[in-house]
C-alpha cells in the first residue's frame, strides 16, 4: 500500500469527502461510506426546534440544532422493505429513555412468536431510548445489534447505535421535525 493510500484511510470519513457527478443529478456530498451530506435547507424551511433527516438510501440520520451549533451524522438501520417505510414530515412527540417495546399487530402477524411486551433492558428492541413519532408505530432508537446499523433490517423504524440514540436523545427535544426521506 502506498503512503498516500494509507494517509487517505487513516483520514476520519467526514475528511474524506468528495462531490461525486451523478448523469442527470445534481452534485451530490459523498464520504467514503457512500453517506450523502445534504444542507438542512434542502428538506426544512427553517431550523425551529432542530431538524433530523433520516436518509433511507444512504441509511443515514443527520440532526441539526435551532441555532446551528451542532450538526451531527449518524449511520442507521433503515426498513426492510419499501412496504415498510413511511416517508414524509413528521415530528418528535415524546422522548423515552429505557423505552418497553409492544410489536405492532402486523409485526405478530409475520412473527407470531414474538412476545406481546418487551420490557426495557439491554436486548430491547428499542434499545436505549426512543424518540417516538407523531405517526403511530414509527421511532427513531437505538439497538444491541449493531449488526443491523448500515443495513436493511428493521420493521419500519431508524435503528442507531445506542451510543448516538443517547447523544441524539440529548439534542432533540420534543418538537424537533424529522422528515424521513
Amino acid at each position: 500500500m502506498s503512503s498516500s493510500a494509507a494517509a487517505i484511510i487513516g483520514l476520519p470519513a467526514l475528511a474524506r469527502a468528495q462531490y461525486i457527478e451523478e448523469p442527470n443529478q445534481p452534485v451530490v456530498r459523498r464520504n467514503i461510506s457512500s453517506f450523502r451530506i445534504q444542507p438542512w435547507k434542502d428538506h426544512f424551511d427553517n431550523l425551529e426546534h432542530g431538524a433530523i433527516l433520516c436518509d433511507i438510501d444512504s441509511r443515514v440520520v443527520q440532526f441539526w440544532s435551532e441555532d446551528e451549533s451542532t450538526y451531527k451524522l449518524y449511520p442507521s438501520s433503515v426498513p426492510l422493505s419499501e412496504d415498510l417505510t413511511r416517508r414524509g414530515y413528521t415530528k418528535v412527540v415524546r422522548k423515552v429513555e429505557g423505552p418497553g417495546w409492544r410489536p405492532t399487530p402486523s409485526m405478530k402477524e409475520r412473527n407470531p412468536d414474538w412476545p406481546d411486551y418487551w420490557p426495557p433492558g439491554p436486548d430491547n428492541p428499542l434499545g436505549t431510548h426512543a424518540l417516538y413519532l407523531s405517526w403511530q408505530y414509527y421511532r427513531v432508537h437505538g439497538t444491541g445489534d449493531t449488526r443491523k446499523i448500515g443495513r436493511r433490517s428493521s420493521n419500519g423504524c431508524i435503528g442507531l447505535y445506542n451510543e448516538h440514540i443517547a447523544e441524539l436523545f440529548d439534542l432533540a427535544e420534543v418538537g424537533t421535525q424529522v422528515r424521513i426521506y
